[in-house]
């Protein structure tokens, strides 16, 4: 430890970092057989699916923000190129991911396709030119062309889960084509899961106050495709969903190209500079292939290793942060369960199916001990812009979670939900049923029960972003757990709830790691009570609390005041403590896994524990088990699971850097000295650092300021 602090004092020149970064593209030589072997593409807030099966080029299109009547996250269609002839069944066939021009290339027989997404505007591109003129057909399909009942069976996908209304169903869109042009849209009944949730939940007497964001929501998109021509439409089935195809017909395609625009889901402050309409594709092509290749030079890892297992866990983090890039300007947060880039539910599980608009724990729905783990590496890698959506969803719930409080126990503060929906209530099927004589403050369901306390972390993560209009969220916060928790002297957590594991707990370590961490915005912080200890076999550990009922979940509380809150670990006091929790509190060890959210990489890492740090975080970020490797499988979730990558990428981090209590930087905490490495990352003070090492000794840091870097 020492030694890398002097290592930071002695501040030398980076000699090598002087030419751009530039991420290593990822490509396949062969078609692929069906959705879930798709390749990722986006920006700005769109994501595709995109693939080749059979000599068709298909692609799936996903905007942040399509939540239908019953909380749904639709996706908005299905587009299919045809060739005649089939270009693409020959041996130069090649579908090739750009990282650092955030496109897609598609090339065989003469034929070559450019996929993208602009990033200044929801709009995508596809940009077509062939060798010897070609015969093609355009087909937008859709599932939605016909109202379709949301069974019991998959009433996962939207906020009523278990307690569908008989009746539910997922409208019919509003297609329309003629001559080269394209609409599409859902629009939202006045009628919403919002309506029924606030009648469930004994809200009605102040529902004109709260914030509804799905009330009337239009949902929108243009197509025009240059050279193509409506010719009508047809019938059809893909994976296990039928559909209807609007077709469009270019006889002679030499050259052309397709540009589908979406309304914006972008409000207020996130809305950005629109340029002359139509945009062009020369312009988006440009500015997006600019602002991928800044994006690239704000943070980076590269390894020089044999080690194979090395090499994949970057790469992967480098696909992971992509995906994540992809919905950069959205309004709404990269949900946890898919991202944008679900595909057939059939490929997941064969049991499920469904629609492509499906996927576990709901689209409007947001739980947000999963959700956390997308956003804490966005610190690190210096993208503190991408925190906005999650940021700012929350402070337009805020009046909604303040309502919540004042509605059922009259006093001050937010209250948010662990399954909160993304109106800022709990979802109505988690909520639970409930009784004259019960608090109807208080979820009735085993699991979620008085876990109140994972906002703190996304007020700390805007915190350590600079966001400041954050500080009257995170008050509001305290003063709910300070006002409900009253005691004599001290705040007495009770009931509480350490994770979803221990509950009806008394002081859980979890929360008063949270309530510390934060105290600085307390108003009073000396009422916060210590964090709570017990000895086993001899050496002191953190404990899950000061007691609780029963154990209902596998999450490891105990080591949250390792991570996220950094009460202990490197460069802090009482290391030893954490570390003999890590190895001797045997429901830790019993609850330890690399399965979805866990975070025992993380904490490893945390810890400076090199072998457990490498082993963790090697097998945390090896390939999923479809095509794309950095689509994993549904761990607790579905897939492709962004919580598992989000806790991957957080635990390579926290590898390579970590920082001391007064905020010194400590490179390479966790990392194994075979390992040559080099990376810029992130500290407190959006600090950025480009740090190596080579031949076990780290040879070189530089410390600059993170404008430095988006200035480029």
């Amino acid at each position: 430890m020492r030694n890398l602090l002097c290592a930071i004092c002695l501040l030398s020149a980076f000699a090598t970092v002087n030419a751009d970064y530039v991420p290593c593209d990822y490509a396949w030589t062969s078609q692929s057989r069906n959705s879930s072997e798709s390749m990722p593409c986006g920006g700005h807030d769109i994501g595709m699916n995109v693939w080749v099966e059979q000599g068709d080029v298909l692609f799936y299109i996903a905007q942040s923000g399509w939540f239908d009547e019953n909380n749904t996250l639709l996706k908005a269609g299905r587009w299919r190129l045809h060739f005649n002839g089939d270009p693409f069944s020959g041996n130069d066939f090649e579908q090739r991911l750009s990282l650092n021009e955030g496109c897609i290339y598609i090339k065989g027989g003469g034929m070559e396709l450019r996929l993208w997404a602009d990033v200044d505007e929801p709009v995508v591109f596809v940009a077509m030119t062939a060798q010897h003129t070609e015969r093609a057909t355009l087909s937008y399909e859709s599932w939605r062309y016909k109202e379709r009942p949301v069974t019991k069976a998959e009433c996962q996908q939207c906020s009523y889960k278990w307690i569908i209304p008989k009746d539910c169903v997922t409208y019919a869109d509003s297609i329309y084509a003629k001559d080269d042009r394209l609409t599409f849209s859902h629009q939202n009944r006045r009628e919403t899961v919002f309506d029924f949730t606030v009648e469930r939940e004994r809200m009605s007497s102040v529902k004109d106050q709260l914030y509804n964001p799905i009330g009337n929501m239009l949902m929108q998109g243009v197509m025009q495709a240059d050279g193509f021509r409506f010719v009508g439409t047809s019938l059809g089935t893909y994976a296990s969903t039928d559909y209807k195809s609007w077709n469009f017909r270019n006889d002679n395609l030499e050259e052309s190209t397709i540009r589908i625009a979406f309304a914006p889901q972008c409000t207020g402050r996130f809305s950005r500079p629109e340029s002359h309409s139509p945009l062009t594709s020369h312009l988006s092509k440009a500015r997006s292939a600019q602002w991928w290749h800044n994006f690239w030079q704000r943070s980076w890892i590269q390894v020089d290793t044999d080690d194979e297992a090395a090499k994949t866990m970057v790469r992967n983090y480098e696909l992971m942060r992509y995906m994540l890039g992809c919905n950069a300007y959205g309004q709404w947060p990269t949900k946890f369960n898919g991202g944008l880039f679900t595909f057939d539910p059939v490929y997941v599980d064969s049991t499920a199916t469904f629609t492509p608009d499906y996927r576990k724990w709901g689209g409007g729905t947001m739980t947000a001990q999963n959700q956390r783990l997308v956003y804490w590496p966005m610190l690190k890698s210096g993208d503190f812009d991408m925190l906005r959506p999650q940021l700012d969803t929350y402070l337009r719930m805020l009046p909604n979670a303040e309502a919540w409080t004042r509605q059922h126990w009259g006093h001050h503060g937010a209250c948010f939900s662990e399954q909160i929906e993304n109106f800022g209530l709990p979802n109505p099927a988690e909520y639970g049923k409930h009784n004259d004589g019960d608090d109807w403050g208080v979820e009735n369901n085993r699991w979620l029960e008085y876990e109140w306390d994972t906002v703190l972390e996304f007020c700390l993560m805007a915190l350590q972003a600079g966001y400041s209009e954050v500080i009257p969220l995170t008050k509001s916060c305290l003063r709910f757990f300070e006002e409900h928790y009253k005691g004599d002297s001290l705040m007495v957590i009770y009931p509480g709830s350490g994770c979803e594991t221990y509950k009806l707990a008394r002081n859980p370590s979890s929360t008063i790691a949270a309530l510390k961490a934060l105290s600085a915005y307390a108003t009073h912080p000396q009422l916060i009570p210590p964090i709570p200890l017990h000895v086993i076999d001899g050496d002191t550990c953190i404990a899950p609390a000061e007691h609780w009922e029963r154990i209902q979940n596998t999450e490891t509380p105990q080591l949250y005041p390792v991570f996220p809150w950094r009460i202990y670990g490197m460069g802090r006091p009482h290391l030893d403590i954490a570390r003999n929790t890590w190895f001797k509190d045997q429901h830790a060890l019993q609850m330890r896994s690399i399965k979805g959210w866990k975070q025992d990489n993380i904490w490893a890492a945390c810890l400076g524990l090199t072998d457990e740090a490498k082993h963790l975080n090697t097998s945390k970020l090896s390939s999923g088990p479809y095509r794309f490797p950095a689509f994993w499988d549904a761990g607790f979730d579905w897939a492709p699971d962004h919580n598992r990558g989000g806790a991957g990428m957080i635990g390579l981090q926290e590898m390579l850097l970590q920082e001391d209590l007064d905020h010194n930087p400590i490179l390479f905490p966790a990392w194994p000295r075979q390992w040559n490495c080099r990376f810029r990352l992130y500290i407190s003070g959006q600090r950025c650092i480009d740090g190596e090492m080579k031949d076990g000794k780290i040879r070189a840091v530089r410390l600059k300021d993170a404008e430095s870097v988006y200035a480029r």
